[in-house]
């Protein structure tokens, strides 16, 4: 294994990747944790394909196994190149291979009983490799290694189910006799150690000394310029970030400069690529065919052709969404653009850091998108340069998340008392729940699954739901792509622009029952952008407390989301030319909230008159959501809020904050119980925030469907400091946290 480093051209390792290799070789869980093109797949590769090696001659064939997690398709296969060119001068005794949604079945048997370093993703350990257990006997009995890759990705919910995978895995190896230590790689992020510790439930150890050389890396804040346009108020108009960042891609690519192009939307990753190339075609017509998009929704074979044509170097610029941002190498690449602020810092560091390899000088721009969050940012660079990453928030014991994972772990293999403590504090007060609910039945050796179906089909640890919606051409009946069930109507409606590896297409159908969109190739001169209205409904009210004359409560709701019409936008500009009427069914999330009220007095004597109420309560509802995760283990993509200065269903100004998913994640039912000190909390931050009129810190939010507009930042603190006049002086409930409802009958 030396040896292959060697020919690999690395002499010395760095201090970083040496000690992390040490923990593993001693049978320590670890998680490195330092910056982007540090080394960090070459500290857990070396004790990796070192135990293979020695495992290789095992006489039953196959030898010792590792297990590779990723959170996206891409990075797991541009691992397995990685695996590959290291282990070339070993021969075949490393065997990496693919198992995941797009591996063809009849390789699946393959994997499953000869390759020695599976590639796969939590989705598909969740429902494809755990279930089937008695079939990968051979491969989790010599299980030796699990790499979690991009650790700092598992957060909120969907890293709390991964969590309770990782417990399921755990507990099934231990069946087979094995105990694999699990060697985890993190972007810099806050307290590495904590979040892998609660990700894996085992001691980790942590390794966040950077000793990788860093070249200089030139950060920018670029704020487009003002166009002659007028908006509806009258106020001058900025050129689109979009534009704006197809501009600086296209003289990147002339200049010869290898870049990639952040964007936050497929769409706006399509449309940044055609833009570029059109550009480009003007200069030299060879150069158009150096830019393309990468997205998800792409076929893999279309996927797979442009990660190889990035590493050879083929394409010079690349306009990419997340998809991109989780890790593929790119060796050799100059200049990154970030085409509005990602919404977190870990994100922003992690999307720079992909220029500057080798130790080499590189670029990163920012170009702010004309939303005030944004606006702040690029003329505050303090809030960005001088302010530590997010933590990684998961909460592995909340009750909505165990639940289905007992009865997954149950149907995998009957559940012991033994088995109990793996789970975390939650599960023995969980399964006669699940047994009243009859998804449970209690026998003398254990717990047992009920029902036919499958328990992993019932949920979905991504929280995504439904069918993603196929995206076929109409002539030819060719399968473009797929869209995502829950972001169908916003992007494939009837009349959308959709945008296809740089081509141009309008959706003439969109069939939710047969998850179909119909679409034909044209080339209109604008883009579209679809609009849409939330509204919240009080289903009913579990508890009702008195805050004075206003009124803390907490129960079921019902949140409507509509698209209503779509806006036709020129190209360059972002000029409206005009507005079309839609008639899609609304789509509806029942789950529980967290709301209060309050009265006319209440507001008077805030000062708080008419003209300030909705932006005070809007103000509000941001930052509470901002420091929920303070007070309950989630993530601010977990919760959702409204806030209305009039609600049909309590007559009075009220804000909610609501679970993000179906039935509840007890976020809402967590802020409840710490109401004083949460929204105490809330008041502080705004109140000490030292910005003038609102900041990210305090009442901005980097996911707000208005823009965040309107917000009154010192009504905001009038309001809640009255509010809080108000509230019991004693905690509604002293043991915070409650059980779960029993759950639903799937």
């Amino acid at each position: 294994m030396v040896r292959a480093i060697h020919l690999a051209g690395i002499d010395h390792p760095w201090a970083h990747q040496a000690a992390a290799a040490e923990h593993a070789l001693d049978g320590e869980s670890v998680v490195i944790a330092t910056g982007t093109a540090s080394g960090k797949s070459l500290a857990y590769l070396a004790p990796v394909l070192s135990t293979l090696l020695d495992g290789s001659e095992a006489p039953n064939g196959r030898g010792t196994t590792a297990l590779y997690l990723s959170p996206t398709k891409a990075l797991a296969a541009d691992q397995r190149r990685a695996v590959r060119a290291l282990s070339a001068p070993l021969g075949n005794k490393v065997r990496p291979a693919v198992y995941d949604g797009d591996t063809p079945f009849e390789e699946r048997e393959w994997v499953r009983q000869y390759a020695n370093y599976v590639l796969t993703n939590p989705d598909m350990l969740h429902r494809g490799i755990l279930p089937s257990h008695p079939r990968w006997a051979s491969f989790l009995r010599a299980l030796r290694y699990v790499v979690i890759d991009e650790c700092h990705t598992y957060r909120g919910v969907f890293g709390s189910h991964v969590a309770q995978v990782l417990r399921r895995l755990r507990r099934l190896c231990a069946r087979y006799g094995s105990d694999p230590v699990f060697l985890l790689a993190s972007a810099t992020a806050a307290e590495p150690a904590a979040a892998a510790t609660r990700l894996t439930g085992l001691p980790v150890h942590e390794v966040a000394d950077d000793a990788s050389p860093r070249g200089e890396l030139v950060f920018a804040l670029w704020e487009p310029p003002l166009t002659e346009l007028e908006g509806e108020n009258g106020a001058p108009v900025r050129r689109t970030a979009t534009a704006e960042t197809a501009d600086l891609l296209t003289d990147l690519t002339v200049q010869g400069v290898r870049s990639v192009a952040f964007v936050r939307s497929r769409r706006g990753a399509e449309l940044i690529s055609v833009i570029a190339q059109e550009r480009l075609a003007e200069v030299d017509r060879s150069l158009a065919r150096r830019v393309a998009a990468y997205r998800g929704g792409y076929l893999p074979e279309e996927r797979r052709a442009l990660e190889r044509a990035l590493h050879s170097g083929e394409l010079l610029g690349l306009a990419a969404t997340t998809a991109l941002e989780l890790g593929i190498d790119v060796s050799g690449l100059d200049a990154v653009l970030i085409a509005g602020y990602p919404g977190t810092r870990a994100s922003l560091w992690q999307q720079a850091g992909r220029a500057g390899r080798s130790g080499e000088g590189a670029l990163a721009v920012l170009v702010a998108r004309d939303d005030p969050l944004d606006t702040y940012l690029v003329h505050h660079p303090e809030a960005l340069f001088r302010r530590p990453v997010e933590s990684t928030v998961l909460d592995p014991d909340n009750p909505y998340v165990l639940a289905p994972h007992l009865c997954a772990a149950a149907a995998e293999s009957p559940l012991t008392d033994g088995d109990l403590p793996l789970f975390g504090p939650s599960a023995a007060a969980l399964l006669p729940q699940l047994e009243a609910a009859g998804l449970l039945r209690r026998r003398t050796s254990g717990w047992y699954w009920t029902r036919r179906e499958r328990a992993a089909d019932l949920t979905d640890i991504r929280g995504e739901g439904g069918s993603p919606v196929q995206v076929v051409e109409e002539g030819t009946g060719r399968l473009l792509g797929t869209v995502d069930a829950s972001a169908a109507h916003t992007t494939v409606h009837e009349g959308a622009v959709h945008l296809h590896q740089g081509r141009t297409y309008l959706v003439r159908h969109l069939d939710l029952k047969e998850s179909v969109a119909l679409v034909e190739e044209a080339n209109p001169p604008y883009s579209t952008t679809a609009r849409d209205t939330t509204s919240i409904s009080v289903l009913e009210t579990d508890t009702e407390v008195p805050w004075g004359d206003g009124r803390l409560c907490y129960g079921s709701v019902e949140v409507t989301n509509q698209v209503v019409s779509f806006l036709r936008r020129r190209l360059i500009t972002g000029e409206v030319l005009g507005e079309t009427k839609l008639d899609l069914p609304p789509r509806t999330l029942r789950t529980r909230a967290v709301w209060w009220t309050v009265t006319e007095d209440q507001l008077d004597a805030a000062r708080v008159n008419p003209e300030q109420l909705g932006g005070a309560l809007h103000a509000a509802e941001h930052a509470s959501i901002g420091l929920l995760p303070l007070f309950a283990t989630c993530d601010r993509w977990d919760i959702g809020g409204v806030s209305v200065p009039l609600h049909p269903d309590t007559l009075l100004p009220t804000v909610f904050v609501y679970d993000g998913h179906p039935g509840g994640a007890g976020f809402a039912e967590r802020a409840f119980h710490t109401a004083r000190a949460w929204l105490s909390a809330t008041r502080e931050a705004i109140a000490s925030c030292e910005c003038d009129a609102g900041c990210p810190s305090c009442i901005q939010s980097p996911k707000c469907g208005n823009g965040n507009d309107p917000l009154h930042k010192r009504a905001a603190v009038r309001l809640l400091t009255e509010l809080l006049r108000g509230a019991p002086t004693e905690p509604t409930d002293p043991a915070a946290p409650t059980d779960a409802p029993p759950p639903q009958d799937p």
